[in-house]
């Protein structure tokens, strides 16, 4: 089976390649192939891929090409996570969104809307060409903002493009384990919102909803990475433990100060920080392997770093530190190619699972996997509080894959305009102009 990586010189890619070295069952992946637009990210990737299956007999063979075509012709799965602008560009849509005082993370807020717009028209380029060139392929889509991208692609793709996220995933594992479940996978999480912006309500093990147990305990409830972040008080409050990110909204007079105070915003971290990984490892003397494990170290460990000081949370728990996606990634894969069906908690589209949201809209919710692709769970209808937040940010999402598709400037005020974390009409004008003129990929917006 032949596995491509769009954005295969991209860090985590070796995170990926790890899981299937660990997969010895039939069917599996024989052959990756990496593409990507930089040649020397892509000769640095392999050398550490290359140490990884150094002792692994079978290891998939790897490939590397900056040619998209080639890449994804005979492709069986195509893994998509590409970064539009590089570390580079993220930073520019941070340090654009904090001088005018609001947020600017990757994928939440003015740093998110800015991201998207210059991700979606290149997303969408490529579904196109996998509906031409790999009609059969299975995209599983990584790239952020995972459910804007995945809903764009989904117009061209349909249901053969699925989005992928660890951070549903990291936090049913946290829950389960303060709560002495020594199997997360006899566990089922009851979550459901948009990537990014969703709620864990409850967590049933034998049919039984252990959730209440622990939002009951304070001791226990701020035990872990959201009861920190969130303090236990807000937690009882909601009836739920959400998603991270969302301590960009409950908590955003905070975030954003936080970040502005920061000597570097999350984004110039990462881009130094990469530059040194892949100057050291395109030296032939120093091994690649070990070069990235010590960046993924430093980059696990300083994960959302802004947001637990500005809580008080402390440094990450260490059993926190191990990723996920590439699971999430491997076991879908798996499940649709060997038919091994399996409950994972996905991009997919809505169907008819969220009444407030029309069929295609993107939501990420647990999903039943097989051979046929994944299939949203029915779930209970959102509170109101939750609901209004996800009818706004996706009423964003609508206004941004319009801009993308028409060019037009007035949609791209309305998707910044329009989000809860900017306040202002005339703070979003600017953002648009000062995204324009940084952003060589959004000089579409500038025309119109």
């Amino acid at each position: 089976m032949r596995l491509t990586i769009l954005g295969g010189g991209g860090f985590r890619v070796p995170l990926v390649y790890g899981a299937l070295l660990g997969d010895r069952g039939e069917g599996r992946v024989t052959e990756v192939v990496l593409q990507d637009t930089d040649a020397g990210r892509l000769r640095a990737v392999s050398r550490v891929l290359a140490e990884q299956a150094a002792d692994v007999p079978d290891a998939p063979a790897v490939t590397a090409t900056t040619d998209l075509d080639d890449a994804l012709r005979g492709a069986d799965f195509v893994f998509s996570a590409i970064r539009v602008g590089g570390l580079e560009g993220r930073a520019h849509d941070e340090r654009v969104a904090l001088a005018e005082g609001v947020l600017g993370q990757e994928t939440v807020g003015a740093g998110g809307i800015a991201y998207g717009l210059r991700t979606v028209p290149v997303a969408v380029d490529i579904a196109h060409r996998v509906a031409r060139l790999a009609p059969d392929a299975w995209v599983i889509n990584f790239t952020n903002p995972a459910g804007l991208v995945t809903e764009a692609m989904s117009r061209a793709l349909g249901d053969r493009v699925i989005g992928i996220c660890d951070s549903p995933v990291g936090l049913g594992r946290r829950i389960a384990r303060v709560l002495g479940v020594t199997d997360p996978a006899e566990a089922w999480i009851d979550y459901v919102g948009l990537n990014h912006l969703g709620w864990v309500r409850g967590l049933r093990v034998r049919g039984r909803d252990e959730l209440p147990r622990l939002l009951a305990d304070p001791a226990l409830l701020g035990s872990f990475e959201e009861g920190k972040l969130f303090g236990p008080d807000w937690l009882r409050a909601l009836g739920a433990i959400p998603n991270e990110y969302l301590h960009y909204y409950y908590f955003n007079r905070e975030a954003v100060r936080a970040y502005q105070e920061a000597e570097r915003t999350r984004g110039a971290f990462l881009r130094d920080q990469q530059a040194r990984f892949y100057a050291e490892a395109g030296d032939p003397a120093v091994s690649a392997l070990a070069a990235w494990d010590r960046t993924r170290a430093e980059r696990e460990a300083t994960y959302m770093a802004e947001n637990r000081e500005a809580a008080g949370a402390g440094e990450r728990d260490a059993d926190d530190l191990s990723g996920g996606y590439e699971k999430v990634a491997l076991a879908l894969m798996r499940a649709i190619a060997r038919d091994e069906r399996t409950t994972l908690i996905l991009n997919v589209r809505n169907r008819s699972t969220l009444s407030v949201l029309d069929a295609d809209a993107v939501i990420e919710v647990p999903c039943l996997v097989d051979a046929n692709g994944a299939h949203p769970v029915a779930v209970d209808p959102l509170p109101g509080h939750a609901t209004g937040l996800v009818c706004s940010v996706k009423a964003v999402e609508r206004e941004v894959l319009s801009a993308a598709e028409t060019g037009s400037r007035a949609s791209a005020v309305k998707a910044f305009a329009l989000h809860p974390l900017v306040d202002s009409v005339t703070v979003a004008r600017r953002l648009v102009d000062a995204y324009t003129a940084v952003h060589p990929g959004l000089a579409y917006l500038a025309r119109s």
